[in-house]
């Protein structure tokens, strides 16, 4: 029975990305893009969780729902176009991208085909936040560290730019 609750529960899951995800690409608002964008990344930590990869779950949620998207919402507001119902702007472009997408999705249909899958050779051990945070905080703590106060100053360095640029705009 939990064999056909987890089928449905992918095909649930990989229903809200596609749909969710042709939403972010063909809407022409893009605070909406960047909401439906949330929607696709919020259904793929969906997908961790089915395969037992509760870290990868949490990860997703928090850099990608949460960080990502936010700082994306931060350059819509930096940028604050006049109107904003049509900021995603279409070209005449269309058709060949929905043949680049047509090719690529032959290409991978054939090889997920003709892959041999192979079935896993043990199962998923029940606490893998634990040994992953030990590492992270023991032997890669530098590293951590020093790519925390990277996005940091980044950020606020995204911030000071805008600022000034925002500035020299009502100056003039």
């Amino acid at each position: 029975m939990e064999g056909i609750w987890m089928t449905a529960a992918f095909y649930l899951l990989a229903a809200t990305i596609l749909g969710s995800a042709l939403l972010v690409v063909m809407l022409r608002n893009i605070v909406h893009s960047v909401l439906w964008l949330a929607v696709c990344f919020v259904a793929m930590a969906g997908l961790f969780l089915t395969l037992d990869a509760d870290f990868l779950a949490a990860v997703q949620v928090l850099v990608y729902a949460g960080a990502v998207c936010i700082m994306v919402v931060f350059g819509i507001m930096l940028i604050q176009r006049g109107d904003m119902g049509s900021t995603n702007l279409f070209n005449n472009q269309t058709k060949a991208a929905a043949g680049v997408v047509a090719l690529v999705l032959v290409v991978c249909g054939y090889l997920a085909a003709t892959t041999p899958w192979a079935s896993p050779a043990a199962a998923v051990p029940e606490k893998t936040v634990e040994s992953i945070a030990e590492i992270m905080l023991s032997k890669y703590v530098i590293p951590f560290e020093v790519a925390a106060i990277l996005l940091l100053v980044a950020l606020v360095g995204a911030i000071f730019l805008a600022k000034e640029v925002k500035a020299d705009v009502h100056n003039d």
